[in-house]
């Protein structure tokens, strides 16, 4: 919090009181908050670096973070389990940081070398974090995010539910953004285009259970016509549209 002129601005002020509504939600001490501060500073500092790197992705993983949370809270995670999953959700991409331009911001179709170079980006993901153990479970979700559900997918070809549950819940949402968002180069598909994609391939690129579950809350997200939505880690509202 910072005052100026001897007055402390309204927008750290409700920014505190957000923390501690958080912090009270988690159950944490003076301490763990303190910590849990620390942590999210890091957090934002690597989403920051992310940002410079690409806008378009930073914009991506606030938006995925956000479906992962409304799913969560669709499939009855506990707070502390949708906090992870909103983390995880956010550095899931953070190993684009590693992609060269060339590849991350070539407007059209990637060559089989570019793609190769591409898939790297999950495993790349993980060795900026796994060396730090506040961060190791998020790690490991972020590398998992592009394993299919039946088992053709990468960096380890895992199947079924050998896949961390929340790297499945990040592929659909990843997935679905990718889909619904407009792009320079084409325009977004309709959530209901998108929608029966997804149930096109669930059970064999996506879990099923998870994709009618996502398909459910991002219906009643949709029906709320709300033009922006806010997380916990990253403070602001961000608009829903990628365009």
């Amino acid at each position: 919090m910072t005052k100026k002129n001897n007055v402390y601005q309204l927008s750290d002020l409700k920014e505190s009181r957000e923390r501690r509504r958080n912090a009270s939600v988690l159950e944490l001490s003076p301490v763990e908050l303190v910590r849990k501060e620390y942590f999210e500073l890091v957090i934002k500092t690597l989403l920051s670096a992310l940002r410079c790197k690409d806008d378009y992705t930073w914009g991506h993983s606030l938006r995925v973070a956000y479906f992962c949370v409304s799913v969560g809270r669709e499939m009855g995670l506990s707070e502390k389990e949708i906090y992870e999953l909103e983390v995880s959700a956010l550095f899931h991409d953070i190993g684009k940081i590693g992609v060269p331009d060339a590849v991350l911001l070539k407007p059209s179709r990637l060559t089989d070398e570019e793609f190769l170079e591409m898939k790297l980006h999950p495993s790349k993901s993980y060795d900026i974090l796994a060396d730090y153990p506040v961060f190791h479970e998020m790690a490991v979700n972020a590398k998992h995010h592009h394993e299919r559900y039946d088992g053709r997918g990468y960096p380890d070809g895992l199947k079924g539910e050998n896949i961390p549950l929340f790297s499945r819940i990040i592929l659909i949402s990843d997935t679905f953004d990718a889909m619904t968002s407009t792009r320079p180069y084409r325009k977004g598909l309709p959530f209901e285009v998108a929608f029966a994609e997804l149930r096109e391939f669930a059970g064999t690129q996506f879990d099923p259970v998870i994709v009618e579950k996502f398909i459910s809350c991002m219906t009643k997200e949709q029906q709320k016509n709300e033009e922006t939505f806010s997380l916990q880690v990253i403070q602001g509202d961000f608009k829903k549209d990628a365009a």
